[in-house]
């Protein structure tokens, strides 16, 4: 009777269920890389070197960008290749159409002259070779710390403007003359 029984159930009409998924594949990544180093040119010129340890590209949306949702590390060479300038953040978006880098968190950016530049958030627009941001911004020169709200840049960041400038903290005050 058990041996019926067994026949029976397994012989049954019952197919398992089938379940369709609708994927849309503009909201994935067409590709996903992790401990990313690598060098950009332009016109055949090595310009930047990206470190990252995840990189996103997205580029079957609207507007295609990579995402580094970790950070990255990124180096400005002239054309020397010397290393002119450096950024590090926590997290970034680069717009491909727009030549626009979008860096949040904790961004750290240094000049030629050894100048930092410290906010929360950063833009530098390639097309039109410029930084700028509306966030808090801390300069560290080295003779003074100069905090704002909000400054425009060359993308070299020699030649800045602090919008609403807070504050100017001498980093090593000279002695006042003896009396």
């Amino acid at each position: 009777m058990v041996v019926v029984l067994c026949f029976m159930v397994a012989c049954s009409d019952i197919h398992p269920a089938t379940v369709t998924i609708s994927i849309d594949r503009a909201k994935l990544p067409s590709m996903i890389a992790t401990q990313v180093t690598t060098l950009i040119s332009d016109s055949g010129i090595t310009r930047y070197r990206i470190t990252t340890p995840m990189w996103y590209i997205y580029d079957r949306v609207a507007e295609p960008y990579w995402y580094f949702p970790k950070g990255i590390f990124l180096q400005r060479f002239d054309e020397s290749y010397h290393v002119d300038g450096s950024i590090r953040c926590d997290s970034a978006r680069y717009f491909q159409g727009k030549q626009l880098w979008e860096l949040d968190g904790k961004v750290k950016a240094m000049n030629l002259q050894g100048e930092t530049f410290e906010t929360p958030q950063l833009f530098w627009n390639q097309r039109d070779q410029r930084i700028y941001s509306d966030s808090l911004i801390r300069v560290t020169q080295h003779v003074k710390i100069i905090i704002g709200v909000g400054f425009n840049s060359n993308q070299a960041l020699t030649k800045y403007t602090i919008l609403n400038p807070e504050g100017i903290i001498p980093v090593n005050p000279t002695p006042p003359p003896p009396k």
